[in-house]
């Protein structure tokens, strides 16, 4: 089974399939157009929230970083006057340090994430989506700046005028997400931000050739007008789509050049209409707790049961 994930809705997801799936089955392809270089090391934030969910050590009540992490390094170098752009915990960095490590000595970030997988004893195959540097960055009525700032820094409040994921068009898919993709017919399209974590994903170039002969789901990260968590609303908006599951379902034929075989929405959420050839399947999206992610799951994994071989 492959999933598309970013870092908040889909490793909810996630943390359901692994009790209904063995996880050695499990591929997960992660975004990496947030990554961001602090301190001297590759911060991967969405790539790190499934490691650490994988290795039974997120911190589930942020949904990011390690739970019960000391922030040590980072409140010393904030009091030196050297603030970082993001709340490293200690133990958070000590994987950064590792992968850039091992970047620097001439892994692959493909290589360097299997190491630190295999490092946590985690079974699920974990990739990075490229193995080529990208970012997302934003555009706002004052400059343009990276996703990260954009979120963290300024908190998601400047209007978005545009958003631009730079290095995509030279990027290409990681060969383990090739072949992966070549072993199995089976995609599932997480809950996460269509503009900035799965987008980039289906934007690489020959991903949209490679999916349209898949067999895919995918889940709705709206219900109603408005996003679980995180930007999306106001960055589909800047892009041009309604924030509503509708939206989420017109961005992603732009993307793949179709639609998904299967949109997941939620129990409570508005009725779609939209022309096409798709299966919409309705079910309790809202994740507050481990059992309701694996209920999720079961529903997301009896779609495919159901669709045409």
């Amino acid at each position: 089974m492959i999933i598309l994930s970013g870092g908040t809705g889909t490793p909810k997801l996630l943390s359901g399939m692994r009790r209904i799936i063995p996880e050695e089955e499990i591929t997960v392809i992660v975004n990496t157009a947030e990554d961001m270089w602090v301190s001297g090391n590759l911060v991967c934030p969405d790539i790190d929230t499934v490691l650490y969910l994988f290795a039974d050590t997120i911190d589930a009540e942020k949904w990011w970083g390690v739970h019960d992490d000391t922030f040590t390094t980072n409140d010393s170098l904030k009091r030196a006057g050297h603030p970082e752009i993001m709340r490293i915990g200690d133990k958070d960095r000590a994987t950064h340090i590792m992968r850039s490590d091992l970047l620097r000595e001439g892994s692959t970030l493909t290589d360097a994430i299997r190491e630190l997988a295999r490092s946590s004893g985690i079974r699920a195959n974990i990739l990075p989506m490229t193995d080529r540097p990208v970012a997302t960055h934003i555009t706002t009525p004052e400059c343009e700046m990276h996703f990260q700032e954009y979120w963290i820094t300024y908190k998601g409040d400047p209007d978005v005028l545009d958003v631009n994921i730079h290095g995509i068009d030279d990027a290409a898919p990681a060969e383990a997400v090739l072949s992966a993709l070549d072993d199995d017919d089976s995609v599932i399209i997480g809950p996460s931000n269509p503009i900035t974590s799965i987008g980039p994903i289906l934007k690489l170039p020959g991903m949209r050739e490679i999916l349209r002969e898949k067999m895919v789901v995918a889940v709705s990260p709206i219900i109603g007008d408005a996003p679980v968590s995180g930007p999306a609303g106001r960055l589909m908006r800047a892009c041009g789509y309604w924030v509503s599951s509708a939206g989420v379902l017109e961005c992603y034929r732009d993307l793949l050049g179709d639609l998904p075989d299967v949109f997941i929405i939620d129990d409570e959420d508005i009725e779609i209409g939209i022309d096409g050839d798709i299966e919409i399947v309705r079910a309790d999206t809202m994740m507050t707790s481990v059992d309701k992610s694996e209920a999720l799951s079961r529903r997301v994994v009896d779609s495919f049961r159901n669709l045409p071989v």
